[in-house]
């Protein structure tokens, strides 16, 4: 549920999930991708590649991060020369995921800390379910709201993820918090547009030191928060367990958390459509350094073109008029 693009449903997924992992497929296992040396498993989301330009290897081992789609199918996969020129900028994963959370279970898109604590008239802990039967609310955890057939979220990205972290001073006043940043530009030669799923939610933070606070959450004693329910208890415990200082006063402030999608790969005939991006209202609207025909113009440009059309047809029909006038002149 967490990472949006990996659960129990591809445990044995049909082909229209995953490609990939489906017995219908290629019925791939975790290691046929993440392979081992040395008792290291390669791939992982702190250690990705954005930009696979070795094309065919054996998958995870020439540079030892996961198997990109280029150890496999090669820098020039498709058949049509047209589609092999957007890999220089667009991910794999940005035409072949259309969507995550597509296999009946549903991913958290928000998580709501600020809530946690509530109990009921009898001081009972409460749970409550959406119209799916899914948690919308716990006193252990606060609110919750989840998606399913997601489209992900677009962003310029090297491999480079950026973390904020325990004692870094936040910028209280432009909310949200970025817990993590994804690098990339579209000029720098290294980044492709990729998808991403962006979580978001509320969670603690220092008001007077301005970082993020950690939370004893577990435990059978007193100052557990799914024990007594008390965000008071729990900060101060954090604090003295892990040594983070702590002013004794805090708010919440809302967080987001950038997931980069890679499983849930669906077949070429469910790809993302080249008018999914190509128009106004683009999948990848609002993402810039990209001309995308069809997406970006210009207005007077646009006008000036149509003009240029009216009148070439114009000058078609009063040629062909014309021709018809002189023609029966001729005749008689």
């Amino acid at each position: 549920m967490k990472h949006g693009d990996l659960d129990t449903s591809l445990i044995n997924p049909p082909k229209s999930l995953d490609v990939h992992m489906s017995p219908e497929g290629l019925n791939f296992g975790c290691s046929d991708c993440h392979t081992t040396m040395g008792h290291a498993v390669s791939g992982s989301r702190y250690q990705a590649n954005a930009r696979d330009t070795l094309g065919i290897d054996v998958p995870g081992h020439t540079d030892f991060s996961r198997a990109s789609c280029e150890s496999c199918h090669g820098l020039a996969p498709h058949d049509k020369p047209k589609l092999n020129d957007h890999v220089d900028k667009l991910a794999c994963q940005t035409c072949h995921i259309p969507a995550f959370a597509r296999g009946g279970v549903p991913t958290k898109t928000w998580w709501d800390w600020s809530t946690a604590g509530r109990l009921d008239e009898n001081g009972q802990p409460i749970k409550q379910l959406d119209d799916h039967g899914h948690p919308s609310y716990l006193s252990e955890k606060g609110d919750f709201r989840h998606g399913e057939n997601v489209v992900p979220e677009y962003a310029w990205f090297d491999g480079t993820v950026k973390y904020t972290l325990a004692g870094d001073p936040l910028d209280i006043e432009n909310p949200p918090v970025a817990i993590n940043r994804v690098e990339g530009s579209p000029d720098n030669g290294e980044s492709r547009i990729w998808p991403f799923k962006v979580m978001r939610g509320k969670q603690p933070f220092d008001t007077e030191r301005q970082t993020l606070l950690a939370t004893h959450v577990f435990g059978a004693d007193d100052t557990s928060l799914w024990s007594n329910f008390s965000w008071e208890k729990a900060l101060q415990a954090a604090s003295d367990l892990s040594g983070m200082p702590y002013s004794g006063e805090f708010s919440f402030i809302e967080t987001t958390m950038h997931w980069p999608i890679t499983h849930m790969v669906a077949p070429a005939e469910q790809a993302v459509k080249c008018g999914s991006c190509h128009k106004a209202e683009s999948r990848l609207a609002g993402l810039g350094g990209i001309y995308m025909p069809g997406h970006n113009g210009s207005v007077w440009l646009d006008r000036i073109g149509w003009l240029l059309v009216a009148a070439t047809l114009f000058g078609v029909l009063v040629h062909a008029m014309a021709r018809v006038v002189f023609s029966g002149r001729k005749d008689q």
